[in-house]
């Protein structure tokens, strides 16, 4: 038996830049909804802050669709 170790190494770093962007996008979604109660809580308009975490998180959601979409084709 014979281990590619490239095509190994290509799956470990695909695997972890997917892993850290989607962590990165959500994490940036929660920080969008905390910033909206702030900007809530000081009379502001939350608009913007609502609207950007909800795209992080559509984002996530498709990647993760996505992913899933590959696994089952």
């Amino acid at each position: 038996m014979d281990i590619d170790w490239a095509a190994l190494g290509s799956v470990f770093g695909v695997g972890l830049v997917a892993t850290v962007a989607l962590v990165g996008l959500f994490t940036l979604g929660l920080i969008g909804l905390s910033k909206q109660e702030q900007a809530a809580a000081q009379g502001g308009s939350a608009a913007l802050a609502r609207s950007g975490a909800y795209a992080c998180f559509a984002l996530c959601t498709a990647a993760v669709a996505y992913g899933v979409y590959l696994i089952v084709a």
